[in-house]
């Protein structure tokens, strides 16, 4: 789908539950005008709103880009520490046009998810979208405004929990996408040592590893491939796994994240976490009790489980609110420590 730039986004788009490219989405901004004519005239450009404070930067030794684990899955394949945001910016042009890694042994700079408000404050006045969200009956946060600024990189296959508009802003991008119902074919790492707090598929992308991952060849059948120039956006909705890769020497991607559910809610990562713990090494029969409840208490209909009660006895299993929601919180804590 083409946008016309600064048009605001169609409001039915976000309903949509597949992915869609919007190109030319923010053509008309003026960090892509400046990143069109050069990398040093858009690190110029982002300089003028930095506000000097240090951010979390990956420091990377694979020349490929690829921000993975070391060969036996003990750790990461990159360093991790903060630095000077325009001091980085210095290092990943010394990095371009095929100039020499630079003498900390490093091959690849990558700024990942850093917040737009709290480094670059100004540039969303110049650089911003309208997200067209429903409109809820409770309370919503605003949506999350990053960016991510490096060289050649791949952000291996993740999920995110939250819905999502991905601006490519410098360099080309490819994102390769599939549905929630891909997630086994996918053979994702572990859920206590990640890259950036996610989960990522183990499959390396470039050179799949069929002996070793051959539901994988399921999954490429039912993903797609989209791949964004400068201006160009797509919007992930939450769950959709995607593999992302900077294709160019410099690349620059803003995206925004939001979640329209109360935010009373909480991450459903805590529920996972819990039901590892409580019901993975359960006997089967058992499993498959608590799988029926689960489907009747939280995948079924939000009213079906209290609306054979009178109103006044539903408690929690009536429309959840910030109280409601304290009450059951509480619940659960009593319950973890006991």
């Amino acid at each position: 789908m083409s946008i016309g730039p600064g048009a605001r986004i169609p409001a039915d788009i976000l309903q949509c539950n597949t992915p869609i490219i919007l190109r030319g989405l923010i053509k008309h901004w003026p960090l892509v005008s400046s990143a069109e004519q050069s990398a040093e005239s858009a690190v110029s450009y982002l300089s003028r709103f930095y506000n000097g404070k240090p951010c979390l930067v990956n420091f990377g030794h694979d020349t490929s880009g690829r921000y993975f684990y070391d060969e036996d899955v003990r750790k990461l394949n990159y360093d991790t520490a903060r630095a000077p945001v325009d001091e980085v910016l210095q290092k990943i042009l010394q990095t371009l046009g095929g100039r020499a890694v630079s003498n900390e042994g490093y091959s690849s700079y990558y700024i990942s998810s850093t917040s737009v408000d709290g480094f670059f404050p100004g540039m969303r006045g110049e650089n911003d979208l309208q997200i067209p969200r429903a409109v809820a009956d409770h309370p919503v946060a605003p949506p999350q405004m990053k960016v991510w600024i490096g060289n050649r990189s791949v952000a291996s296959c993740h999920y995110d929990a939250l819905d999502n508009i991905a601006c490519c802003v410098a360099g080309r991008r490819r994102f390769t996408l599939f549905p929630p119902d891909q997630f086994k074919n996918l053979y994702f790492g572990p859920l206590d040592l990640t890259p950036g707090g996610q989960a990522i598929s183990m499959v390396d992308f470039a050179r799949p590893d069929f002996a070793r991952f051959p539901r994988f060849r399921e999954a490429i059948t039912n993903g797609s491939v989209a791949e964004l120039e400068p201006g160009d956006g797509i919007y992930i909705p939450s769950m959709w796994m995607h593999h992302v890769e900077g294709l160019s020497p410099f690349n620059i991607l803003v995206n925004y994240w939001w979640d329209d559910a109360p935010q009373f809610t909480g991450s459903g990562m805590n529920a996972l976490y819990h039901g590892i713990l409580s019901l993975r090494d359960k006997p089967e029969h058992e499993k498959e009790g608590w799988r029926q409840l689960f489907d009747y208490y939280v995948f079924g209909a939000s009213e079906q489980a209290g609306e054979h009660l009178p109103e006044h006895a539903r408690g929690v299993l009536g429309k959840m609110d910030d109280a409601s929601a304290r009450q059951l919180r509480a619940m659960l804590i009593n319950r973890l420590n006991r």
